[in-house]
C-alpha cells in the first residue's frame, strides 16, 4: 500500500478548522486534524513541503514517516509543523486501522476502560447565566467542572489616555482575580465535593499574580487550575509550584516530548493538558503518556476543536491507564454533521468505546467544500496601560 494523495481543506465549521486526507492506492483514505487554530495557513505551507515526500511513501509505517517529517528540515520542530504532522499521524492511524478492521485504540494496545468521562466548561464566573449551567452540569452528571475566569473586560474609558469608549480587549488582572476568587469561592461552597472545579486562566497572570489568586481561594476549593501563568520557561512554574499547594493542569502547547519532559521530569503539572492534534499526533502524545505513568501524572486532554480531534482523543483516552477526562465541547467537538456524517456520538457525560475500524470519522469533502477558512484571530488583549498579553 502506498500514499498517492495528500489534500487539505481549510474549513470554517464548526470552527475554523485545518482538515487533512491522505489516499492510498488501495482505495483507502485516512482523515486527520491539524491543530494550531488560527494559523491553519501556515499549517496549510508545511503540508505542501511534506506532500512532496509523503507520496509513494507506505502508510503503515508511522513512526517513521512521523520522525522524517520531523526531522526532514533539519530545523526540527516547532509548533506549526508539529500541528500539522498530528493531522498526518491521526490519518495514518485511520487508514492502518480500516486496513486491519479495527478501531485505533486497538493499535494503541487496547482499552483500559468502558467508557471515557467528559469535563464541560459552563463559561465565565461573571456571566448571568453560569450558576443555571452549573446546576445543570450538576444535574446531568458531570465529574468535573471547568470555569473561565470572572469578565476581565472593561472600558477603555477608564483610562485617562484613551478619548473614547471601547469596551473590548483591556484585561486588568487585579479585578478579575478579585471577582474570581470571590465568586468562585461561592460557587464551591454550594456544589458536591465529590465534583472537581476547575479554573481555566489562559496563560493571563504573573507568577506572582498566580501565587496570590491560588491563595485567594479556600485551600482544597481548586481541583486544578489550568495554565496560570506561560509555559516557554519551565522554571517559572518551578517559582509557582513553591508558592502554592493548588494542582496544575498544564501541557495543552506542548508540540512534543521535548517540550514536555521538564514538566513531567520536575513534578510541575498534575494533570497534562496533552492536545493530540498539537503534539505531533497519537504517536507522540502515546510516548508521553507512558512518561506520566512513570511519574503519576494523569492525563486530561485538551480538546477544543472539531469532531475529527475528538475522535483521535478518544482513542487516546481509550488506551492509557492515566487518564482522567476529557474536554467537551460540543459546538466544536460535535458540530457539522453534514461535512462529518459519522463522528463520535456522546452519551450525556461519557463516550463509549469507538467501534468502527479507524478512527471512526467520516468527512465528506462536498461538503467541506461549501464551508471555506475565514481568516480568524483570538482577541489581542491588553492590560489597562495599553501593554499587550494574552488572550
Amino acid at each position: 500500500m502506498k500514499i498517492t494523495e495528500v489534500k487539505s481543506f481549510l474549513l470554517s465549521k464548526p470552527r475554523d478548522l485545518h482538515i487533512i486526507k491522505i489516499e492510498t492506492d488501495a482505495g483507502i483514505y485516512g482523515i486527520g486534524e491539524a491543530g494550531c487554530s488560527t494559523r491553519e495557513h501556515g499549517q496549510d505551507g508545511v503540508l505542501k513541503h511534506f506532500r512532496e515526500f509523503l507520496i509513494g511513501m507506505d502508510p503503515m509505517q508511522i513512526e517513521h514517516i512521523w520522525q522524517v517529517c520531523y526531522r526532514g528540515a533539519y530545523y526540527e520542530g516547532g509548533r506549526i509543523i508539529t500541528g500539522t504532522m498530528a493531522a498526518i499521524d491521526m490519518a495514518l492511524y485511520d487508514i492502518v486501522g480500516k486496513k486491519l478492521g479495527v478501531p485505533v485504540y486497538q493499535l494503541l494496545g487496547g482499552a483500559c476502560r468502558e467508557r471515557i468521562y467528559g469535563f464541560i466548561t459552563v463559561g465565565s464566573l461573571s456571566e448571568p447565566e453560569c450558576e443555571s449551567r452549573i446546576l445543570a452540569a450538576v444535574e446531568e452528571g458531570w465529574p468535573a467542572i471547568r470555569f473561565s475566569p470572572a469578565d476581565p473586560i472593561i472600558p477603555r474609558a477608564l483610562r485617562v489616555d484613551i478619548g473614547k469608549e471601547d469596551l473590548s480587549n483591556v484585561f486588568d488582572a487585579r479585578s478579575s482575580m478579585a471577582a474570581t476568587a470571590e465568586r468562585f469561592t461561592r460557587v464551591w461552597e454550594e456544589t458536591d465535593k465529590r465534583i472537581a472545579l476547575g479554573i481555566d486562566y489562559h496563560h493571563r497572570l504573573s507568577v506572582a499574580e498566580a501565587a496570590q489568586f491560588c491563595q485567594m481561594v479556600p485551600r482544597g476549593s481548586l481541583a486544578f487550575l489550568e495554565e496560570p501563568i506561560r509555559n516557554e520557561n519551565p522554571d517559572a512554574y518551578a517559582v509557582l509550584r513553591t508558592m502554592t499547594d493548588v494542582p496544575f493542569a498544564i501541557g495543552e502547547e506542548w508540540p512534543s516530548k521535548w517540550a514536555a519532559l521538564p514538566y513531567i521530569e520536575r513534578g510541575l503539572t498534575n494533570f497534562a493538558r496533552v492536545d493530540v492534534c498539537c503534539i505531533g499526533g497519537l504517536t507522540e502524545a502515546k510516548k508521553v503518556s507512558g512518561w506520566c505513568e512513570a511519574h503519576y501524572i494523569d492525563l486530561m486532554p485538551h480538546n477544543p476543536i472539531g469532531p475529527v480531534c475528538t475522535a483521535a482523543t478518544l482513542h487516546y483516552a481509550a488506551s492509557i491507564n492515566n487518564f482522567t477526562w476529557v474536554e467537551v465541547v460540543p459546538k466544536f467537538n460535535e458540530g457539522a454533521s453534514d461535512v462529518f456524517p459519522e463522528m463520535p456520538r456522546r452519551r450525556g457525560t461519557y463516550y463509549d468505546l469507538p467501534t468502527r475500524p479507524g478512527l471512526g470519522v467520516e468527512f465528506d469533502e462536498d461538503a467541506a467544500l461549501k464551508y471555506p477558512l475565514e481568516i480568524y484571530e483570538h482577541p489581542h488583549l491588553q492590560r489597562p496601560d495599553g501593554s499587550y498579553t494574552n488572550w
